[in-house]
């Protein structure tokens, strides 16, 4: 066979072999790129879910801030009415079988009140979480913050609207938070630092195949991936833990409010018409009206107003959430103290008896 053709033949083959290279690396380079894609689609997937988890857990945990906020501020009636009795039963001595509360006194309601009223000044307009931060402090702690001072040292009391609002979060240590804020970034107040190191930005996975060492990229990107899915999983399992068990207290402080509001009704009635029995004169010299003079069912529904009112004033100290030592975990829910105040309201819902 003469050179020329062995040559050309063996060029032939050369050109071939490096054909069917180019095609195994344009295959390689395509499942890559399908690799990457789906990669990059399953995360952005994952990431709306978790935007969809917050939302909803953050609107929760708002709903049940603002309404804590709601009957605390409600404790202003309630003083009004007490401090027209004379001669009124302690709140120390008030209790019920197996409901027991910690010793509190008029004043303490009455100052919790006015935070409350504060802080619901500053919630109109408020970015989604800014309440949560309350149910999650606990709204008898975040209302009494709001009487104390403002990092700049102003009176938080003294500013207004959204102002108080924000220097009560910065005090209960949720940090400095700029109005117009919230999403996950104003969430993370309530479900701790583990949500900033989640990656969760697309930009944090390589979604590039360029370049050399395709098939490495592909890969990277998919365990990169892998990794903020499980991430983003146990968060979402913790978001619908913390929103579900703040529907459950929300649901028990709803129970107790109504009873509530109904006896603080009768308790006025009460108090209206024990002034009317009172001589023009007696009326002048004093302006409250006697308990000892109450009949039995007045005293009753006098002392279960003020249990009432220290059940919901204990309830609503509960924090949802309790910080942990470590940044990089989520804040604990706290679910013990939770359950225990709903089952002492259940306990409350037993005993008292509703006023018409």
């Amino acid at each position: 066979m003469p050179l020329p053709l062995i040559i050309g033949i063996g060029a032939a083959i050369a050109g071939v072999a490096g054909v069917g290279a180019g095609i195994h690396g344009g295959i390689k380079m395509k499942e890559a790129s399908d690799t990457v894609k789906s990669a990059q689609r399953r995360n952005e997937q994952n990431v709306a879910r978790l935007e969809d988890s917050n939302k909803i857990t953050m609107q929760t945990m708002d709903n049940l801030g603002k309404y804590e906020m709601e009957i605390i501020s409600t404790f202003e009636r309630f003083s009004v009415a007490f401090e027209k009795i004379k001669n009124p039963p302690s709140f120390a001595e008030i209790k019920k079988d197996n409901v027991a509360l910690s010793v509190f006194t008029p004043q303490e309601v009455k100052d919790a009140a006015v935070g409350a009223s504060v802080l619901l000044a500053g919630l109109g307009g408020a970015a989604l979480g800014t309440a949560s931060g309350f149910a999650a402090a606990g709204g008898t702690t975040a209302a009494v913050m709001a009487l104390g001072t403002a990092s700049t040292g102003t009176a938080i009391s003294a500013l207004s609207g959204a102002a108080a609002t924000n220097a009560t979060l910065a005090a209960l240590g949720g940090g400095s938070l700029a109005a117009g804020g919230g999403g996950i970034a104003l969430g993370t107040a309530v479900l701790g630092g583990a949500t900033l190191g989640v990656g969760l930005l697309i930009g944090g996975i390589i979604f590039s195949v360029a370049g050399s060492s395709v098939s490495d990229k592909a890969d990277k990107a998919w365990n990169q991936m892998m990794e903020n899915e499980k991430k983003i999983n146990s968060i979402c399992d913790y978001l619908d833990k913390l929103k579900n068990i703040a529907k459950s207290f929300h649901s028990a402080l709803s129970k107790i409010n109504n009873l509530y509001m109904s006896h603080l009704v009768r308790l006025e009635a009460i108090i209206e018409e024990q002034e009317k029995k009172k001589f023009f004169l007696m009326r002048l010299f004093s302006k409250k009206v006697d308990y000892n003079k109450f009949s039995d069912e007045q005293k009753k529904i006098t002392k279960n107003t003020i249990l009432l009112v220290g059940l919901l004033y204990e309830m609503c100290k509960v924090q949802l959430v309790e910080k942990t030592e470590n940044d990089d975990e989520l804040n604990k829910i706290n679910e013990e103290a939770i359950i225990h105040q709903i089952e002492q309201s259940e306990e409350a819902l037993s005993k008292i008896d509703s006023v018409a």
